[in-house]
């Protein structure tokens, strides 16, 4: 298993925004390209989101489905990146002081990702992992910044 953490300054609330946020999905997540699909209901239990996902040239067609929403504390999905099989990714977020640590945790499930577990998976998990959390910091920090000191939202022209 694929455990990383993070810190980040903002209220678990604004941190699950943006898991929440399922035209968001592309800005954090590692490999994606974009956004073909999201249900209407996303992140509820068994809500879904299509997306193109590639590195280079190589373009896959993926889903990701919600398995357990407990907001703004839990989030557990299950990718499935067809021949690539399917992986269980775990968000966890607690409250900590002024901010949030975010524990993500992923495996592979079944198919050729499953079959390649081991050590030099591990690495690139983690390695993806940590960039897909920068990554998240960054979405929820961009977010803030749109929000003046009462929390309301900013005009669009001044964003």
């Amino acid at each position: 298993m694929a455990v990383r953490q993070a810190f980040i300054a903002a209220s678990p609330k604004d941190v699950w925004a943006a898991l929440a946020d399922g035209g968001r999905y592309a800005d954090w997540v590692v490999g994606t390209r974009a956004i073909l699909h999201e249900d209407p209901d996303w992140p509820a239990v068994g809500s879904r989101i299509e997306f193109e996902a590639g590195i280079g040239p190589l373009t896959l067609r993926d889903q990701t489905v919600v398995r357990i929403c407990e907001p703004p504390e839990r989030l557990e999905m299950e990718i499935k990146a067809g021949v690539l099989g399917a992986a269980r990714v775990a968000f966890q977020l607690i409250e900590w002081g002024e901010g949030t640590v975010v524990i993500v945790d992923e495996h592979p499930l079944r198919g050729l990702a499953g079959g390649l577990h081991g050590p030099p998976g591990e690495l690139v998990l983690h390695l993806r992992n940590r960039l897909m959390l920068r990554n998240l910091r960054q979405v929820v920090h961009d977010e803030r910044e749109k929000r003046t000191p009462t929390g309301q939202t900013k005009p669009a022209e001044q964003t």
